[in-house]
């Protein structure tokens, strides 16, 4: 990564989202970088509250490739939210996050693995019986508690907030973050 790489992937993702709404819109894609593989989360913000959140836990393709993607999956087609409206595109900040790779965390119990979780620098990644979900680091700013953000990544793959069993696997990554400060105003035509 170089110091403009933040500024680069930020204009490629709300690019990506404009081209998708039928704009015309350029972005510089030319940084050799970008073939390189990479995993991405894109997260779009309206008045500061989630508008859409999609990403790469893995590179699997190269990161321009992924990071427009998500962008686009961001805006479009995240199930919890309504497709991202032209009107809207000049309300809604873009933050990306570029992953590292994972790595296991191993652990003998409940009480070990809530130990070995570095609050504001993990992102973790909870995996039991072919379901996999994550937090990003970012989310240690709701939950800055360890253990209830253990609780409440458990909630979120669907399992009761104290479900518990042997073959239970985490992971940690750290992540790269870019975010607008505010809305960019779409020259797009």
């Amino acid at each position: 990564m170089t110091p403009d790489s933040g500024p680069v992937l930020l204009a490629i993702s709300r690019a990506a989202i404009a081209r998708t709404l039928g704009a015309q819109a350029e972005a510089r894609e030319d940084a050799h970088w970008l073939a390189d593989p990479g995993a991405t989360f894109v997260t779009l913000k309206k008045k500061g509250e989630l508008r859409g959140c999609i990403g790469s836990l893995e590179a699997r393709r190269p990161l321009l490739q992924d990071v427009k993607s998500n962008a686009v999956a961001a805006a479009f087609r995240d199930p919890r939210f309504p497709p991202v409206a032209w009107g809207e595109l000049d309300e809604v900040t873009v933050e990306v996050s570029l992953l590292s790779p994972m790595s296991s965390i191993e652990f003998a119990s409940e009480e070990d693995a809530i130990t070995q979780l570095r609050p504001f620098e993990d992102g973790v990644v909870l995996v039991h019986a072919g379901t996999r979900t994550t937090f990003l680091p970012q989310v240690w700013e709701d939950l800055p508690h360890p253990a209830e953000f253990l609780r409440q990544l458990k909630r979120k793959a669907g399992l009761p907030a104290d479900f518990w069993v042997g073959d239970l696997r985490l992971f940690r990554y750290s992540v790269w973050k870019w975010s607008e400060t505010a809305p960019s105003r779409s020259n797009f035509s």
